[in-house]
């Protein structure tokens, strides 16, 4: 291999580097805000309540599915799949900041509302059933923290993207040297470990289903079957 092609391996790793820790770096911000706001939320916002199926967006159908121990749980794996697969692409195309920043609180916001569904409620909101805290009031239906970030940063990297693609006319980088034999084997022993407890993690958590849906829950109101 020549100089030149070192130099650019090099510094194409680098990039990608400094592009996945921007990114792990915007997705804990999120996740800590929003979780940190469900936690006192749960604790003192009289609105706060569990959203434990889906939303309007998925309608009525998929909600209940969600709401479902059994196949909430699948499709909270789906949902994971999914979103890991996003911060992938964000990590390896390496966009602009301008485009970056709002992808990452975008998916940011969407996985910090998945870790509730995957065991973040048996912290936020002790003996709850399986889903995010909502507690911020906009007509009949509520919110928090990270549909405010999922909803905003859309906007903002719609906006972007189109402005990228308008104004800029950026050079493709140079693509990163191919990974090691042992890196592979490592990157994939590492994948089956994370899978295998997320599986563990969410047979969990349809098992030991709660049933609260709201901090101080009247009687009659405390099962959601």
């Amino acid at each position: 291999m020549s100089d030149n092609s070192t130099t650019a391996a090099v510094h194409s790793t680098q990039v990608t580097r400094n592009g996945g820790l921007a990114v792990f770096a915007l997705l804990a911000v999120v996740t800590v805000v929003d979780q940190l706001g469900k936690w006192w939320a749960w604790r003192h916002a009289p609105l706060a309540r569990i959203n434990y199926g889906g939303n309007f967006l998925v309608g009525e159908t998929i909600s209940h599915w969600y709401a479902d121990p059994t196949t909430g749980a699948l499709l909270d794996l789906m949902d994971f799949g999914v979103l890991t697969a996003a911060a992938v692409v964000l990590i390896r195309r390496r966009p602009s900041a301008v485009v970056l920043v709002p992808a990452g609180l975008m998916v940011g916001g969407w996985i910090s509302n998945l870790f509730d569904r995957l065991g973040l409620h048996y912290l936020t909101a002790p003996g709850s059933v399986r889903g995010a805290v909502d507690f911020i009031a906009l007509g009949p239906i509520r919110y928090n923290l990270a549909d405010v970030f999922i909803v905003c940063a859309t906007l903002l990297f719609i906006l972007a993207v189109i402005a990228s693609t308008l104004f800029t006319n950026r050079p493709r980088a140079a693509s990163p040297a191919p990974p090691k034999r042992h890196h592979r084997r490592r990157t994939w022993l590492s994948g089956v470990a994370t899978a295998t407890c997320l599986v563990l993690v969410v047979g969990f958590g349809a098992l030991n289903y709660g049933g609260v849906t709201t901090p101080n829950p009247s009687p009659g109101t405390t099962s959601t079957r």
